[in-house]
């Protein structure tokens, strides 16, 4: 008799690649040679990459520059660290990767899921050019802190000479990102690889050079087949309702969210607006440990948070800022669908959680 199949819903840790990335990632294994040598095999690996390049900004609707980078973290180092700013303003909700990327930052505070605007309002007039980090969609809870493609925070670091860099690991592919100076996009969140990710910039003039490839601007060789399968996978996001399992998925997580609140659970977003995709459900008296226990034996993957934080026993640091309790904390975890996500899966989570949420 084989095994029960394991139901995995931590996508906004990683998700599996997509078949279209996998095969793009065969490919790229066959175009050995280094993009950056002179001769006919350098060139045509070249040609591929460019070509890559242009394909991730045409699906994304992207005008500015795009440079490859390792992931998410290298490409927030890029541009917290080189931008042509003075200062660097970082709401109190962003992942651990911005606060080491931006040096010396002055922490924005958060109030109902948004962006403290009369405190960002106050830093912007102080002397010297800002960048402002402001993450679109929330790693730990879903919430929406850059919920539209314009958004009032926008105009406003923009009308005072700033630079936005919104980090869109958890969005891209998935939702229409914001109309920021900056955009970081991460491949392994969306179907692509791990170890592959991208700054875009609208401008190269934003930031310094560096030397190196990527026009100055990243050094190391490109990892081709990584840029190939991350451009498959931006592909077929574009090309997939809502790039987390469709319509009838987000549905299905609309009727898990009701079903929380009926039971006496909640849904934790610090009071701001959230995507359907990451959900924080809190239950009703059960600790997030035993929850996470019980639902590892029953066959679900889930967490606590941010995978770069979840083993730790410290009250989360995103949850306080959202002004979340210790003790509604304590009993918190994370659930996120990604492209291959099925209403059925969704529908036993359901179910295994008003019985582990309900268990005394």
């Amino acid at each position: 008799m084989s095994a029960k199949a394991r139901i995995y819903l931590d996508h906004a840790a990683t998700t599996p690649m997509r078949p279209e990335a996998t095969a793009a990632m065969v490919e790229g294994v066959g175009r050995w040679a280094n993009p950056s040598s002179p001769h006919a095999e350098g060139r045509a690996a070249k040609d591929a990459l460019e070509d890559a390049r242009a394909r991730i900004k045409a699906s994304l609707g992207w005008t500015g520059e795009l440079i490859f980078t390792s992931g998410a973290s290298e490409a927030l180092s890029i541009g917290l660290g080189r931008a042509d700013a003075a200062r660097r303003l970082v709401s109190a909700v962003e992942h651990d990767a911005v606060f080491r990327a931006a040096p010396g930052p002055v922490i924005m505070p958060v109030q109902e899921g948004q962006v403290d605007q009369d405190a960002l309002q106050q830093q912007l007039r102080v002397a010297g050019r800002a960048i402002v980090a402001i993450q679109q969609v929330n790693s730990e809870t879903g919430t929406l802190l850059l919920p539209n493609v314009t958004d009032p925070v926008i105009d406003m670091v923009r009308d005072a000479g700033g630079l936005l860099l919104s980090d869109c690991s958890q969005s891209a592919g998935k939702r229409p990102m914001p109309d920021a100076d900056m955009l970081v996009l991460s491949a392994h969140k969306l179907g692509g690889p791990p170890g592959i990710g991208a700054l875009l910039v609208r401008d190269f003039a934003m930031l310094k050079p560096q030397g190196g490839q990527e026009q100055g601007y990243r050094a190391g060789t490109e990892n081709l087949p990584g840029v190939l399968g991350f451009a498959a996978a931006v592909e077929a996001s574009g090309q997939q309702a809502n790039g987390t399992g469709g319509v009838e998925v987000l549905e299905a997580m609309c009727r898990l969210k009701d079903a929380v609140w009926g039971a006496g659970g909640q849904l934790v977003t610090g009071g701001g607006g959230n995507c359907i995709h990451i959900m924080a459900l809190a239950a009703p008296s059960k600790s997030a440990a035993a929850q996470l226990i019980g639902f590892d034996a029953a066959g679900f993957a889930v967490s606590a948070g941010s995978a770069c934080s979840s083993g730790s026993l410290k009250p989360s640091r995103v949850l306080k800022a959202l002004g979340v309790s210790d003790e509604v904390a304590s009993r918190t975890i994370r659930v996120s669908t990604g492209w291959n996500t099925t209403v059925a899966e969704i529908e036993a989570f359901q179910a295994t959680w008003l019985d582990i949420a309900g268990q005394a």
